[in-house]
């Protein structure tokens, strides 16, 4: 259980921060930016959740907002071989799974594309792309991270399939596609 009584401790102050063994680290460490980034796409899918109250994608958002607190807490505790008070918390594959069954849900009512989309189309779908390139930029920092120190790789397929989740859900949300803004290449766009 979490308890904060608390919000400022002033720990921070000299800019560096703890991880979840108690590690201090500073806060431009690829492990703070990687998790830091989790946080930061976490918010903008609470922005298209403001969006999805009466449609089907509210109660998956808020698993997957959940989901992304425990991806940052798997990455708030890095990799050790050394016993520990407790397991820490660690993205699973039964998390993975819920989003391919929720891409190939969704793949299953859009037609194939005969364009790449540009992003855009209804508000909802609009904050989905947004959420899909913030999710593929933190992608970006966790294999940064992957590069130089352990990580759970459920934690970068997690990362990838939200992504393209985000992609077909965007989709949905124009009209299962008939509503996507599609690229024409060639500067021809009126």
């Amino acid at each position: 259980m979490v308890y904060l009584n608390r919000i400022y401790t002033k720990t921070g102050d000299d800019g560096t921060t703890a991880l979840g063994d108690g590690t201090r680290l500073s806060k431009t460490h690829a492990r703070i930016t990687a998790y830091g980034g989790v946080d930061e796409l976490n918010a903008v899918l609470g922005l298209a959740c403001l969006h999805a109250p009466s449609t089907g994608f509210a109660t998956p958002l808020r698993q997957i907002q959940n989901d992304l607190f425990d991806l940052g807490a798997d990455l708030c505790i890095p990799e050790t071989d050394a016993p520990t008070d407790y397991p820490p918390l660690r993205v699973t594959t039964r998390q993975v799974e819920q989003l391919e069954q929720w891409i190939d849900a969704a793949t299953a009512k859009l037609e194939p594309l005969t364009s790449f989309t540009l992003p855009g189309g209804t508000p909802l779908a609009a904050h989905f792309h947004l959420a899909r390139t913030v999710c593929r930029r933190v992608e970006i920092g966790v294999v940064r991270l992957a590069e130089t120190e352990s990580i759970n790789p459920l934690v970068l397929q997690y990362l990838n399939r939200l992504s393209d989740l985000l992609f077909a859900w965007a989709r949905l949300a124009n009209d299962n596609g008939r509503g996507d803004v599609l690229w024409i290449p060639g500067g021809k766009a009126e």
